[in-house]
């Protein structure tokens, strides 16, 4: 079983990160903050502009830790990654297992997510009594539902992801519900991304990116390209595949996110509006759910599949093996993630 170890998140914009023998090291102005060898380091995921010194990216590709760039606002730029382990049979095989089973896996991919999201739907209706006959939110676990059913007579990807939207519309139409505590600032009316405009879509948009990346970092470790996914249509510089993978989690990520608000452990100081319109974490709320997401990934949880306690944060690498696994033709079927 892999060991989980650290993901290193550099905030500050000033800092500037460079190496010292077996060291990580991070400056600003020049002065020392963090000094962290690199056996305890799995991950790298930056939030400045100076960026990494050329030595630091050369070690960092030797030891197979990838560096992901990432905007102090939260949008995906880059990613420094090593050589990836497996070999060009795997993504030969990857690229044809895609082509040939790609409708079933989004059938599958599809399914799950509407399954975990109405999990997570339940969950709140089951802890809050005043929701439970709440007409919006039984239609939207119903739609759910049908959705689930729909993905498996599409004859289409394009015809999925149809299905997929109009789900994606019902949920977000109801999820301002799901923010239970009255004395949250804050409300949603619906999902905006390129740019968020609220606090609560600045803070799905962030956890989302760094879900993605973790994805991407542990498809790369088993030996599949991130970039060619199934689902989601090929880009140049997109993680298709990644953010594939991501939908089946995306309630892990949206919970989480609820749980913010609810407990009010980020609030109105920890965002900064741009004259766009645009909404975004400003240093203190990324440090703040950053901190966080780190706790929520070393919590236990019980893997639907291998039936064993596992940390969270390796879920993106037993789902990557797992489809590795499947690509090889070692399981029949993959496996999507199911909330129980």
């Amino acid at each position: 079983m892999r060991k989980l170890l650290n993901t290193v998140y550099v905030t500050n914009e000033m800092a500037y990160l460079t190496l010292d023998g077996e060291n990580l090291v991070c400056k600003i102005d020049g002065e020392t903050k963090l000094r962290i060898p690199f056996e305890n380091i799995e991950n790298i995921v930056c939030f400045n502009y100076i960026g990494c010194s050329p030595a630091l990216m050369g070690k960092c590709v030797s030891k197979t830790i990838p560096i992901n760039f990432i905007s102090p606002q939260g949008k995906f730029l880059a990613k420094v990654c090593g050589e990836t382990k497996g070999n060009v049979f795997l993504r030969v095989a990857q690229i044809d297992t895609f082509r040939e089973s790609g409708l079933v896996l989004t059938q599958n991919t599809m399914a799950a997510k509407f399954s975990n999201t109405r999990q997570l739907l339940r969950r709140t209706l089951h802890d809050n009594a005043a929701l439970r006959e709440d007409e919006e939110m039984k239609n939207t676990v119903e739609i759910l539902t049908e959705g689930i059913e729909k993905v498996y007579s599409a004859k289409s990807v394009e015809e999925i992801i149809g299905i997929e939207g109009y789900c994606a519309q019902s949920y977000f139409s109801v999820f301002n519900k799901l923010i239970t505590n009255q004395k949250v600032p804050f409300t949603f009316e619906l999902r905006t991304k390129r740019p968020p405009l609220d606090p609560v879509n600045a803070v799905l948009s962030f956890v989302y990116t760094l879900a993605t990346s973790e994805f991407a970092a542990a498809l790369e470790t088993v030996g599949l390209d991130s970039y060619i996914g199934y689902c989601h249509t090929l880009r140049s510089g997109r993680a298709s595949l990644a953010c594939d993978m991501v939908e089946e989690v995306r309630c892990i990520v949206e919970r989480f996110v609820l749980t913010l608000l609810n407990l009010q452990i980020i609030g109105e100081r920890d965002f900064e509006k741009q004259l766009s319109g645009a909404v975004w974490l400003n240093e203190d709320g990324r440090k703040k759910v950053l901190a966080k997401w780190q706790e929520k990934k070393r919590t236990d949880m019980t893997h639907p599949y291998l039936k064993q306690k596992i940390p969270l944060g390796l879920l993106p690498y037993i789902q990557s093996n797992l489809l590795a696994k499947y690509v090889r033709g070692d399981i029949e079927t993959y496996p999507s993630f199911l909330l129980k």
